[in-house]
C-alpha cells in the first residue's frame, strides 16, 4: 500500500496496471488473503519493485537493478542531481548515528 500511494496510484489503477482485480489488491493490502505467486509478480512489476520487497520490505539486488534501469533513462546531469540527493540523504540520516 505504501509503494502504491507513493506512486500516486489508487487500488483500481494498480489493479488495471498489473492486470489483476481490484479485489485482489484490496485483499492483499488488508492482509485478508494470500496472493497467488503470479499475481504477486504482476503487482511487483507494476510497482517497480521486487517480490521480496513486497513480502519483507527488504531491498535486494533486483531492487537495485530496477533503480539502475531508471537511472539509465536520465541524462548525465540528472544522474549527478540524483547522486547529490542520495548523498544528502545519507548525510542527513547518518548524522545522528
Amino acid at each position: 500500500m505504501e509503494r502504491r500511494k507513493k506512486l500516486g496510484l489508487t487500488q483500481e489503477q494498480l489493479a488495471e496496471k498489473s492486470e489483476v482485480t481490484t479485489q485482489c489488491v484490496s485483499y492483499a493490502e488488508a492482509g485478508k488473503r494470500g496472493m497467488r505467486p503470479e499475481n504477486l509478480m504482476k503487482i511487483a512489476a507494476a510497482l517497480g519493485v521486487s517480490t521480496d520487497y513486497l513480502l519483507t520490505g527488504d531491498i535486494i539486488d533486483k531492487d537495485k537493478l530496477l533503480l539502475s534501469e531508471k537511472l539509465d533513462k536520465l541524462t548525465p546531469a540528472e544522474v549527478r542531481l540524483v547522486e547529490g540527493i542520495i548523498d544528502e540523504c545519507i548525510a542527513l540520516y547518518h548524522r545522528d548515528v
